[in-house]
């Protein structure tokens, strides 16, 4: 168990019966575990904002379902995920319906965080990469593992799955990630199979190309 959750699930617990008081404390562990999440999702601060305060909001409005002496978390993310459903739903219809015309490119986000530290080695890149190209399925599953920190059977009550699907989805997920940073930066080299001489290589000379051989060692 993360070290804030007993701290949390109380906090979830006094908001469920209406102690408005408790909403800070929620929203003190909260926040920066959704925007984390929503940030790897989506991968836009700015859309990563606007889904957590969605998902606050409907938070509020959900709780008196929250079963008092449950675990939180579980039941957060799920919501947060509708949020992430909802959105991606409404993106695709709106994009459908909206005629492409030229805008003015969008000013970088400045804003300073965890994330932009993490970004700025090779290592991660290669990592939000890896994550980028995974289907959102492996991804959710990995990022509430790995990042979040929520043990399967949380993570599978989030996703409203068997733990054994999430399982093989963060596993599937890994060997991608893992894929991509064991990707070398360049081509390979292949073997000579002939063993004493490398590869020729085209040279120049007087207007025509000939082999080169290697020097024999």
């Amino acid at each position: 168990m993360h070290p804030d959750e007993p701290e949390l699930n109380a906090a979830m617990g006094r908001y469920s019966t209406g102690d408005d008081s408790a909403f800070a404390t929620l929203y003190r562990l909260l926040h920066p575990r959704l925007r984390s999440y929503f940030l790897r999702m989506r991968g836009r601060a700015g859309h990563a904002d606007d889904l957590v305060q969605e998902t606050f909001l409907r938070i509020h409005r959900a709780r008196a379902m929250f079963g008092r002496g449950a675990s939180a978390l579980p039941w957060v993310y799920a919501i947060g995920r509708n949020v992430l459903i909802d959105h991606t739903r409404y993106t695709r219809l709106r994009d459908a319906r909206t005629v492409p015309e030229e805008q003015a490119p969008e000013p970088p986000d400045t804003g300073a965080d965890v994330e932009s530290a993490a970004v700025a080695s090779e290592a991660a890149r290669a990592v939000e990469r890896a994550l980028s190209r995974l289907p959102e399925i492996q991804r959710e599953a990995f990022v509430l593992v790995r990042y979040e920190g929520l043990s399967i059977k949380d993570a599978a009550a989030a996703l409203g799955t068997t733990q054994a699907a999430v399982k093989l989805r963060a596993f599937r997920a890994y060997e991608a990630i893992r894929a991509e940073l064991a990707a070398p930066s360049g081509p390979a080299i292949e073997d000579n199979p002939r063993g004493g001489e490398k590869p020729a290589a085209p040279s120049a000379v007087g207007g025509k190309e000939t082999p080169v051989r290697a020097r024999q060692k």
